[in-house]
């Protein structure tokens, strides 16, 4: 378990299969804005590492989202940000990225703060379409440590799956949850 403080991350939401055009365009329209980020950033002196990519995913249904079809999965994709990245910088990123990329998709990213606090959390190692094992492990230790679940499903991909093979990917599972 670990408890997750308040960050800042540049977002942006969409349904539909992680294999969908759409989800690539937004996942290049949020890179875009965080690498403008990065740059406004450095070039004030307070150059900053982008870090990984995040997806937070729920389904409208009570079965689990790996029983849903991809097709109505809804996701928010994240990267965080530092702290004293401002909502002038982020409006001046959006505008760079767009003059740059000229993705409408980067219209819809946005700029927001979350906190998850305590969290179930575990280190998945394989394809993305095995993960429900290890989320089966992790709603078991829930079920055991009498926790609910208090969140949707939070992934951040540790690997590039365009260079990694799907048995090797590196991905961190967690799962906000309170004490029942």
């Amino acid at each position: 378990m670990v408890r997750i403080e308040e960050a800042k991350y540049v977002t942006i939401e969409g349904k539909g299969a992680p294999d969908s055009p759409i989800f690539q365009k937004k996942i290049k329209a949020i890179y875009s804005v965080a690498y403008s980020i990065k740059s406004i950033c450095k070039k004030q002196g307070k150059d900053f590492v982008v870090p990984k990519l995040e997806g937070i995913w729920w389904v409208e249904s009570d079965k689990p989202y790996f029983e849903v079809p991809r097709k109505e999965w809804h996701w928010k994709l994240l990267i965080m940000v530092p702290d004293y990245v401002s909502q002038q910088i982020f409006i001046k990123a959006k505008e760079e990225a767009m003059k740059k990329k000229k993705l409408e998709e980067i219209e819809q990213v946005k700029l927001e703060k979350t906190r998850e606090g305590l969290c179930v959390q575990a280190l998945h190692i394989g394809p993305y379409d095995t993960e429900y094992k290890t989320i089966q492990k992790m709603e078991q230790y829930i079920k055991e440590n009498n926790l609910i679940k208090n969140g949707p499903h939070h992934e951040i991909y540790l690997s590039d799956p365009r260079k990694t093979p799907p048995h090797k990917l590196k991905t961190i599972l967690r799962q906000p949850v309170k004490k029942t």
